[in-house]
């Protein structure tokens, strides 16, 4: 399995990417047939071979196509079908990046789906072209991230920002440590102001993306560490839970999993696109 992910040297593009990555499996690869991906706020453009299929799942709902695809923010763990080769390239947006961009046909904010994206419209390049730069990642991923950052700077020279974008970019970086009470004094705005552009811009409430990222966290903690060295009633303290139970409950409405079971499913389950690397 190649893994690789690295952020844009653009700094035009910067403000609304997040990172460049992929991911391959091959034929001689044995990783696990069906990982799963955890909620993730952000939105991501995947580029892969015009022929090769896709699949999330979410019981009972089901994303599936051919190609390069969208693959919105959603807020339950999906599966991926890995069960033959594959190579993904992806383009991970900052959260609530899309509102800001002047993408004709595509309507913002979109959640909980994976959609087929038409790459000669939106970036002008033939299905030919996206092989190229597949093959290019696959042998170079510092050329690729730069051909990449050539290929989208036509579409960020048309962006709009406006009083809604710019409080949501000053409230993101504010939800790690902050209580969401205090943020609107915090940002000298009411709370209601900020919950409907922050949800205008994202699709998301402000407690959905908290949770969504202390989610994220908590699982790279996890997974950075031996089952055997973690001490569970303090991981519960270290992310804000009331006890040991209420992180066993929360990880398993999210994730589907106990805190145990995922320390020994750990590589099946985190975040392989543009997250941590499966081991």
């Amino acid at each position: 399995m190649q893994i690789w992910s690295k952020p844009p040297k653009n700094q035009t593009i910067a403000k609304y990417v997040a990172l460049f990555w992929l991911i391959e499996k091959t034929n001689k690869d044995e990783s696990y047939h069906f990982p799963k991906l955890n909620p993730e706020p952000a939105t991501h453009l995947i580029l892969c071979p015009q022929q090769q299929r896709y699949i999330y799942q979410t019981l009972p709902t089901e994303s599936n196509g051919t190609g390069c695809h969208w693959l919105y923010p959603q807020q339950q763990t999906l599966q991926l079908d890995h069960s033959q080769r594959f190579i993904y390239l992806g383009i991970k947006f900052h959260i609530g990046a899309l509102y800001s961009l002047n993408i004709e046909g595509y309507s913002h904010p979109t959640l909980n789906q994976a959609v087929d994206a038409d790459l000669s419209q939106l970036l002008g390049t033939k299905s030919s072209d996206i092989e190229q730069l597949i093959e290019l990642g696959r042998i170079d991923a510092t050329k690729c991230c730069d051909k990449l950052d050539e290929l989208l700077l036509p579409l960020f020279n048309t962006t709009y920002e406006d009083q809604h974008s710019e409080l949501t970019r000053k409230v993101l970086p504010l939800l790690e440590n902050s209580l969401i009470s205090e943020l609107g004094n915090k940002l000298h705005c009411s709370q209601r102001t900020l919950e409907r552009s922050f949800n205008r811009v994202t699709g998301l409430t402000m407690k959905q993306c908290q949770s969504m990222n202390k989610l994220e966290a908590m699982l790279e903690y996890i997974y950075q560490r031996e089952t055997v060295d973690i001490d569970w009633a303090e991981v519960a303290f270290k992310f804000g839970f009331s006890d040991q139970p209420h992180l066993i409950r929360h990880l398993k409405k999210q994730i589907g999993l106990t805190p145990k079971n995922y320390a020994e499913q750990r590589g099946l389950t985190i975040d392989i696109y543009g997250g941590v690397e499966s081991r």
